[in-house]
């Protein structure tokens, strides 16, 4: 097993079109005005950003996105990342009765030189750590999507 290679998947049920989500992940720009994990985006340009996280651990995580698809037909916005995290991630995001349902899927390995080192015990803790910035993330997306 590669203790630094991560699967994450999340799933957030939103009541709100499947449009207007979409159109609020599209714009990572944003994000760290709703999501309190996501401390800044740099666009470099209309395909690639510079991203600064940091949840309750007390590191922060950078990596490059590159946008990898970006198709609002099938409602699907994946990147690349290289940097402290490697790999790849994907929003997926279709109508579910009244609202949408926004999934979350992500494949990285952990480039961090600290974090790399710290795998195996701290494993359950960085799984945790992305729980907890998820579900901050769903709940600040909530109150963005309430207010436009």
């Amino acid at each position: 097993m590669d203790w630094n290679h991560y699967r994450f998947r999340s799933r957030w049920r939103l009541p709100a079109p499947p449009a207007a989500v979409y159109a609020a992940l599209a714009r990572p720009e944003d994000y760290p005005r709703w999501w309190p994990q996501v401390r800044s985006v740099t666009r470099l340009d209309d395909s690639t950003g510079i991203f600064t996280i940091r949840s309750a651990l007390p590191y922060a995580m950078t990596f490059t996105a590159h946008e990898r698809r970006r198709d609002p037909a099938a409602g699907i916005l994946e990147i690349t990342m290289s940097g402290d995290i490697e790999g790849w991630a994907r929003w997926t995001v279709t109508a579910a009765g009244t609202g949408t349902l926004a999934v979350y899927d992500q494949e990285v390995d952990v480039r961090k030189p600290l974090l790399r080192r710290l795998a195996v015990p701290g494993r359950a803790v960085l799984r945790a750590n992305h729980r907890l910035m998820m579900r901050a993330g769903r709940r600040g997306l909530l109150r963005r999507l309430r207010a436009v």
